[in-house]
């Protein structure tokens, strides 16, 4: 197999790669710009997979693109994990958000060995997903929900949910009144629906809106434990992969 990283963080990329070797899959290329790849396709034959970082030093890669026929499989890696993930599963062999977890790489690399594309340009509509990447504030994001209380709809306002979180196969709302409401959603669905900079997925388990944090401290194993102004049912912890970007999307 013949596989080319495209990474403008150069320890991601090596961290990456090394990975990759775990699983028995060797490196060929690893490429760290808009420009460096542009030149690099234009004098080399196409690799059969591509790991693609979206946002490069110099620009969205898909500028690569604009200039490029590429016919390589593409497993996108990202730090988009509040949106535009749809685009991603319609669109590629998978997408891999960062910090890439081993077991989700492992699981990415079989599914493209299962799909064996040859010799065919894998169809990726990269305008609709530049649509969602490039201007995502300008996105509508989910106001209110709906929970069901008796005979009763109750109306929830997104902003006086402190966080939602899953619990025996079931989602839900834990409000500012210290009411939890069960929701007929997934963890899954709402990332497509929660505005990216209100709310962040600390983990499998939990999302936490930003204006009911009540303090950070530290945890074992790297971890963090939020602690929310009402909500006290379940220790709220982000889990050690997602601690980066989450410090990241709190400045």
């Amino acid at each position: 197999m013949n596989v080319l990283i495209i990474e403008d963080e150069k320890p991601a990329a090596r961290r990456l790669s090394r990975l990759l070797s775990e699983l028995e899959i060797e490196v060929s290329t690893m490429l760290h710009s808009v420009e460096e790849a542009i030149i690099w396709f234009q004098e080399n034959s196409h690799p059969d997979l591509i790991f693609l970082d979206i946002q490069l030093s110099d620009g969205l890669s898909f500028e690569i693109f604009d200039v490029i026929e590429v016919k390589s499989a593409i497993i996108f890696t990202t730090a988009y994990d509040e949106y535009a993930l749809q685009a991603f599963k319609l669109n590629s062999i998978d997408y891999l958000l960062k910090p890439i977890d081993e077991e989700e790489l492992e699981s990415a690399v079989k599914k493209y060995r299962n799909f064996k594309p040859e010799n065919q340009k894998i169809p990726i509509d990269f305008e609709d997903i530049k649509k969602l990447l490039v201007n995502p504030l300008e996105r509508e994001f989910k106001k209110r929900f709906t929970a069901r209380v008796g005979q009763h709809l109750k109306i929830i306002n997104a902003d006086e949910v402190e966080c939602f979180y899953s619990e025996n196969k079931g989602t839900y709302a834990a409000t500012s009144d210290g009411r939890n409401y069960l929701l007929d959603t997934t963890l899954e669905q709402l990332e497509e629906e929660l505005e990216p900079q209100a709310f962040f997925r600390v983990s499998r388990k939990f999302y936490v809106n930003i204006n009911h944090i009540k303090d950070i401290i530290s945890y074992t194993n790297s971890r963090l434990n939020i602690k929310l102004n009402h909500f006290d049912e379940h220790e709220v912890i982000v889990s050690r992969e997602r601690v980066r970007d989450f410090k990241l999307w709190l400045e």
